[in-house]
This record gives C-alpha cells, structure tokens and sequence, in this order.
C-alpha cells in the first residue's frame, strides 16, 4: 500500500508541474511579438528554398480546434482545474512536444464552418483562436504551413462548409458556379488578409511558410465537374496568386495544378511520387500514421516500424517535405465529427495521443520516439540532401537498392554553410523484401538489412538508424471504467493507484426525457428535409405522425351488401 501511495505522489507532482509549467510558457508566448529575422521562402525541383536555404523539412499536424488553446487566469485557478482533469493548456504543450520530437513544421487547417458559423459573422475565440495559435508555434521557433481549404474533409462535419451556403441561391459546391467561387474567395481573402495583418508571414518575421488552396484532393472528383471542374482549379489558383500572400501555394492530389502552384502527395507512401513539373519538388502533404475510427469498429494501428520506412524511402528518393496526418489527432469536440458513424476521438494512432501526452501515464510509444530517432537520422544527412540535386542510384541486390547524396559543393544561388564541412556524403541503403533479411554489400562495407527497413548512413560508413530497429521504450496503455454513475473512464495507471476521483466536479449526467413538445413545435403535412429545418443545430428532428387503420375487407363487404339491398 505504502508503494502504491508513493507512486500517485509522483504522478501527482508531474501533473501538477506539467499544468504550470505551460501556464508560464504559454504567458512568455503570447507576449512574444516577433518570431524570426523576416524572410523570403520559394522552392525549386528539390526543395523548399527558406532565406536562400534548402531545407528538409518535417512537420507535424495538429488541428488547432481539436485541441484546447492556453488559458488565462491565476496559477492556483490553473493548477486546480487541471488537477481535476477539467481543461489541459495542449496548444503550448503540443507544439513543444512536436519540436522535441524532431518536426521544424506545424501543419493545420483552416475550418470554415468554425470561423463563420453565421454568414458574415466571425469566431477567432476559444479553440477557434488561429492568431494564438499559429503565434505560439513562431514563438516555439518553428515554421507553419495553412491549409485554407475551404474543403478540408478531415473527418470533419460538412467537411468544413458552413451550412448556410446551402441557403444561398443557385450555389453549387466545389465547381466552377459564381454565387459558390464568390463565397470561397472572401472566406478565403478574409484568412490571408488576417494573418497578413498580425505579421505572420514569413516576409514579415512570421511563421508561415506554404499555404494550401483549393480544398482537399480535390483531384479525386474533379473529373465528375468535367470542363467545369478544371476551370475551377485555375481559378482558384489565380484568385489564390492574386492575394499577394508571399508564400508558395500547394495543392494536394492535383495531378493538373498550374505551374505556379505546387502539387503533392497524400497517402501511406509517397516515395515514388513525382510533381507535375521539373520545377516543383516532392512534397508530402499527409501521411496517413494511422487512421480514424467508426463506431463498432476496430482501433486503427499502423506500426511505428513501417511509418518510419515510409518515411525514409521518402526522403531517400528524393522527397524534401512530409507531415504527418496526425501527429496530434485530438478530439472532435461538440458536433464537430463528420461522416458515418466518425467517434469523438480523433486519436488517429498519432505519435502522440488523443490527450497530448507522450510521458506521465498515456503513451504513444514506441511511435513518437522511433520517429525522433528517425528524424535526428535525417537531420545528420542534410547537408548532403539539401546539397545534390539527384542521388545516385546503386542496386545491391534484386530488392535492395542504395542512393547515395553527396555534398561536395555549393548549388548555384545556394548557402550550404550552416550545415559545416560540404566535403560529406549520405547514403540510403533499403531492402523493400517484406519478409528476408538481406546481406549487402556497399562501399567495400557489409551490411545486414533487416525485412522491410531502410538503414541510414550520414557518413556514408556508419548506420545511425534502422526502420525495423526499435530502441524507443514500448508502452501499452488501457482504460477501465469507474462506477456507472460518474460515466466516464480515467487511465488505469492512475486509478489503479489511488482511491481519489480524477473526475472533474464540473462534470455531471443528464438523463434527457424524449419529447415532442417544445417551443420549437409546429405542424405541416409531409416530410422535411432534415438541414433545412434544423440548420445544423441538431442531429435530430423528431416526428410524431398520425394514421387511421381502416378495415378493407370489412368496408368491401358493407359495400356489397348495400349494393345487394340498394340501400344508401
């Protein structure tokens, strides 16, 4: 018992330390008004070009509204309420969580029908605060990249449209229609020219590096518009250019992006992807770690061994930036969950998980550590990366293959030296034989790949990394239910532990009686299209309806024998 005691005094003294310790952070942040140096950020066919840099970049998604921003308010306040499981400050936390892991980018998309729930009426507050957040990750020290949508799918209700577009006459989504393009684009205008007046483009000393338009894969469906569907994507296109942002712009899963706007990849693997054009390099807007769960369904799981091969054979094949979808799943708060059956949580099997953590009690190990590992791996072969414009390409067996970087000099218009010596060389060494080890042989050098793995090589001698080689702890986290009337489940390290309830006081049960009555009752024959009615407010629209049984045979029969009687 003594041992059980000692161990909630400690969780006890984490939590406590962790709210505020963020309280502080997330006070120096929002006070912080400028982030970096200003400057200027292009791209040519090998990488995103950062103040006149190459960089390999990876960026971690976390969506701003699936989190809970910092809040305001005495520390005693804060500690108590985060003591009781009440509210968590994530945003601070998260991002430096996403930095310690290796990321240099924050990636999040804009949702629409968050921001202008009421035609002309707009929400930046709460978890809907997008200047807090994208501030707080320049103040962390790293990049952002926007993705405005306006679509932005993510398992998100209405995919993010407001659902008062439907109201507007004549309007038809996602194609070439005025009354659709003119909504879009003053939602669109009205983000760039808010960032713009909060300083937070790059040219400005801010965060943001990319921005993304024209929704989400949209390629997927283009083809059902016909002409109409690729006379959007240019004009969404021109109208993004024309809005004088100042970052490059980038569509996803748009084989047909116009020349000044940069394709890129989403999937599982994105290794043998090639953008549109010479001129644009290989970008990696989501890579699915894991995926979103339905109702009744099984918990999606994606290895952190086969995330971290996806990964490196991106890299080594050429590819300059990937983010993970999600790094930060999160929770879908509210009504905020689209599609069939979409569950609350959107954990997603993120390197770190529904609730932010990465230590105390609810781990996402051995994925987020392997990843920082593979990411400091990547970091020691930049210079060679960011150096050569191609690698060359050695076969070392009939499904082993080697690429090998090597930064013996400067690119032309490019400054390599912060990276040191330029007299390096990085090599990528990979078995893609899914189930056989394989014995290669590379620079006069054997070495051993393991099934399905990719081994790098800074030096071009050494293995810092291997995909299928897991040195990050493994931990495995479950959850039991407390007594039916507090409704809700806690992690079983911390009640295993102690016999004080983590629930929070402000939390309560409400049985609601089904009913029809209400001041919002009224009558009419037939029925009702659901959104037309409830305009969003409500998953549910009751009906009570009336009917009259009527016996046939019985009124045929009275029939016929009147007829019979001539009666009347």
């Amino acid at each position: 018992m003594a041992a059980q005691k000692s161990v909630l005094v400690v969780l006890l003294i984490i939590v406590e330390f962790s709210c505020l310790s963020i309280s502080i952070s997330s006070s120096s942040s929002a006070a912080a008004s400028a982030f970096f140096k200003p400057f200027n950020v292009s791209y040519d066919h090998r990488a995103i070009i950062i103040d006149g840099r190459r960089r390999m970049l990876v960026s971690a998604g976390i969506h701003y509204p699936r989190a809970t921003p910092q809040r305001s308010g005495s520390q005693s306040q804060l500690r108590e309420d985060c003591l009781e499981l009440n509210i968590f400050e994530m945003w601070p936390d998260l991002i430096a969580k996403s930095k310690e892991g290796g990321a240099n980018v924050i990636q999040t998309y804009v949702f629409w029908n968050a921001h202008e729930p009421v035609r002309g009426q707009y929400n930046f507050e709460g978890r809907n605060d997008i200047v807090k957040f994208v501030k707080l990750v320049g103040s962390s020290g790293l990049y952002l990249h926007l993705r405005i949508g306006p679509y932005v799918c993510a398992e998100w209700n209405f995919g993010g449209f407001p659902v008062w577009l439907r109201d507007i006459p004549g309007i038809e989504f996602r194609t070439d229609n005025t009354p659709f393009k003119e909504e879009m684009q003053q939602f669109v205008k009205k983000i760039v020219d808010l960032m713009r007046e909060e300083m937070l483009f790059s040219w400005q000393g801010g965060p943001i590096i990319m921005l993304q338009v024209i929704e989400n894969e949209y390629g997927n469906m283009e083809s059902s518009y016909g002409q109409r569907g690729k006379d959007y994507v240019k004009w969404a296109a021109n109208m993004a250019l024309g809005l004088g942002a100042g970052v490059p712009w980038v569509m996803c899963k748009q084989t047909d992006a116009p020349e000044n706007i940069i394709d890129a990849c989403n999937g599982y693997y994105c290794d043998g992807f090639k953008p549109n054009s010479n001129n644009k390099p290989i970008l990696w807007t989501e890579n699915w770690d894991g995926w979103y769960t339905t109702w009744g369904g099984r918990l999606p799981h994606r290895p952190a061994e086969d995330l971290a091969f996806a990964v490196a054979r991106f890299y080594q094949r050429g590819g300059s930036f990937m983010n993970y979808y999600m790094y930060f799943g999160g929770t879908n708060f509210g009504r905020t969950s689209g599609g069939p059956f979409y569950v609350t949580s959107y954990d997603y099997d993120a390197p770190l998980d529904e609730y932010g953590f990465r230590g105390i009690s609810l781990l996402s190990q051995p994925k987020w550590g392997h990843l920082k590992d593979l990411h400091a791996a990547i970091k020691l072969c930049e210079p060679a990366l960011v150096a050569a414009d191609s690698a060359q390409y050695i076969k070392l067996g009939p499904k082993q293959e080697a690429h090998v970087y090597h930064a013996n000099f400067l690119s032309e218009g490019l400054n390599l030296t912060q990276f040191g010596s330029q007299n390096g060389c990085s090599a990528f060494l990979a078995n893609i034989d899914e189930r056989n080890a394989a014995s290669v042989t590379f620079l006069g050098q054997s070495y051993t790949l393991p099934p399905w793995s990719v081994s790098i090589l800074p030096d071009c001698r050494n293995t810092v990394f291997n995909t299928a080689k897991v040195s990050a702890q493994t931990s495995i986290k479950s959850a039991v239910s407390l007594p039916h009337s507090q409704d809700v489940t806690v992690p079983q390290t911390i009640s295993a532990h102690s016999e004080v309830s983590f629930v929070s006081k402000s939390w309560m049960t409400v049985k609601e009686p089904i009913s029809l009555w209400s001041e919002n009752n009224f009558t009419i024959q037939g029925i009702l299209e659901h959104l037309n009615v409830t305009k969003d407010s409500s998953d549910y629209l009751w009906y009570l309806t009336r009917y009259i049984t009527i016996n046939f045979w019985s009124s045929y029969n009275r029939i016929k024998l009147c007829r019979k009687r001539n009666c009347k």
